[in-house]
């Protein structure tokens, strides 16, 4: 082995011991703490589903395959199935993410001196503060994956590396097909300026049939269940066809370009989170084309540019797609990698007058920005969460979240007992996990509206399944009239109002709770 290989082996252990311990301290400080019977119950209700032989898409309304069966595989593995083996199924997958993350800054280090395990662990701190919401990291760490295999085809554009940058495009539309999408976006603009720069082998027609089959052997898994498994075929074209309907992947929100803050509500630490928030949304349009234009002024004055860096531009557009899809922070969170690795790969490269205050600079204010929703910070006092026992595990939670648990365990066990299912609409797919009682809807998170056709088909679910109780949260999400429940499915809602019987209200909370009439008479 020479010595260029053992420093090469060397930084990639230190990047690997970095991430999974940066992850495992994550994990050991909130792993324990909160719970979303909304978008995180979406997920653990899938894995419960998957695990019992179900089929996301075809079975129950899902994401797409991949994550429900990494999930499932590991939590078997770690012999635990409630939330917490979820999450920790997630963490893998994080620490995953994270490793390549922090490869790319460190193999983009032109100086690999001691110095730079410190800028290493800048890096990783400020790449683990954006990667939440939680159940959302499969998506974060498929962003890092795309951006990791693009610089691999960069390095050393090959055929097979051609073929190995199509398969990882095409296993990451098993996970989410917009990731498809966005790699794919990305890959073909690679493949156009691997092009420009003269490479002879292969042309650009022939590289992109080679990476094409890549995608297809890549998608491979979701080919041979639309092929082998009766009805997934179906389902999983209704749901791309739903999509489409719908011209839209999300409920927008509007941008919150720094400009529309409105100071004088605000005290000055949220308006300076704010402002950073739009300059944030602003950079990852712009980083793009700021990115290629430095790649192509340092190539024109003969230097080399780091593929790390060629690699985020052209995946940084795509991904601002999917900021900008629900304008808040979250949803930048997912779309923010691309801007976030090519800013440390850039400073990398950079003197130390300029690397270490930008990066301390940069760290900062990602930690600052996002540690209010950060699970282990909401919970870091007594008084605002109360610990609350959910599949075997203890998790601390905030009151209402403890609130709105004790209250669906108590439904069940009065109108709903011994497994017999019930209906938690429009949002709480979470509760079917948290009870482990099977829906008795495909659709477990109603948010657009539904043809006529799509809710007489559910309400033939609801009477086979014959619920014990329904609880309709009456909430016009996003501010929005026409988003409550009994505006996007009216035929499913009257049905309701028909069969079951609503009980007196009580509490401030907008929950409408209906029993089965012969209970309730």
């Amino acid at each position: 082995m020479n010595l260029n290989t053992q420093k090469n082996n060397n930084i990639a252990l230190q990047v690997w011991a970095i991430s999974f311990l940066a992850v495992l301290i994550s994990f050991l400080w909130q792993g324990n703490k909160e719970f979303s019977l909304w978008d995180e119950g979406f997920l653990w209700y899938g894995v419960q589903r998957v695990l019992l032989g179900e089929v996301p898409i075809r079975d129950f309304m899902a994401y797409d395959p991949g994550r429900y069966y990494w999930s499932a595989a590991l939590v078997g593995l770690f012999g635990n199935q409630g939330i917490i083996g979820v999450r920790a199924a997630a963490a893998v997958f994080q620490a995953l993410g994270l490793a390549v993350g922090l490869f790319l800054v460190a193999q983009s280090t032109k100086n690999k001196s001691r110095s730079e395990t410190i800028f290493w662990l800048l890096s990783s701190v400020t790449f683990l503060a954006w990667m939440f919401p939680r159940h959302k990291i499969f998506d974060i760490s498929v962003s890092i994956f795309l951006v990791g295999v693009l610089t691999h085809l960069i390095n050393k554009p090959i055929p097979k590396r051609y073929f190995i940058a199509g398969g990882c495009v095409g296993l990451a539309a098993v996970f989410g097909r917009n990731h498809g999408l966005y790699g794919a976006v990305g890959s073909l603009g690679v493949i156009a300026w691997i092009r420009i720069k003269h490479h002879p082998h292969p042309g650009f027609i022939k590289a992109t049939a080679i990476w094409g089959v890549g995608v297809l052997l890549g998608f491979l898994p979701i080919i041979l269940m639309a092929l082998l498994v009766p009805g997934f075929a179906i389902a999983f074209w209704e749901s791309v066809r739903f999509l489409l309907e719908q011209n839209a992947t999300n409920l927008p929100l509007s941008v919150p370009w720094p400009w529309t803050i409105n100071f004088a509500a605000m005290s000055v630490a949220d308006a300076a989170r704010s402002v950073l928030t739009g300059l944030l949304f602003m950079g990852t349009l712009v980083f793009g084309v700021l990115a290629i234009a430095a790649a192509e002024w340092q190539r024109a004055r003969g230097k080399s540019v780091p593929p790390a860096l060629v690699a985020t531009a052209f995946l940084a557009f795509p991904y601002a797609h999917f900021a900008f899809s629900r304008a808040d922070i979250s949803h930048l969170a997912q779309g923010i990698f691309p801007l976030l690795i090519g800013c440390m790969v850039l400073l990398s490269q950079a003197r130390g007058k300029i690397k270490w205050p930008l990066a301390v600079v940069l760290c900062a204010a990602s930690v600052w920005l996002t540690f209010l929703y950060q699970p282990g910070w909401q919970c870091s006092t007594s008084k605002q969460c109360v610990t609350v026992e959910i599949s075997g595990s203890e998790l601390q939670v905030a009151r209402g979240t403890a609130n709105d648990i004790d209250l669906l365990r108590h439904l069940a066990a009065e109108y709903a007992p011994n497994g017999q299912t019930f209906i938690a609409a429009p949002l709480w797919p979470g509760a079917y996990a948290l009870l482990q009682r099977k829906a008795p809807m495909w659709e477990i998170y109603a948010l657009f509206p539904r043809s006529k056709a799509f809710e007489k088909s559910e309400i033939e679910r609801i009477e086979a399944s014959k619920p014990g109780f329904a609880l309709i949260f009456d909430l016009p999400l996003d501010g929005r009239d026409d988003l409550r429940f009994k505006n996007t499915h009216p035929l499913i809602n009257q049905y309701i109002q028909n069969h079951y019987h609503l009980l007196p209200k009580s509490g401030d909370p907008p929950y409408q709770i209906y029993t089965a009439r012969s209970l309730s008479q």
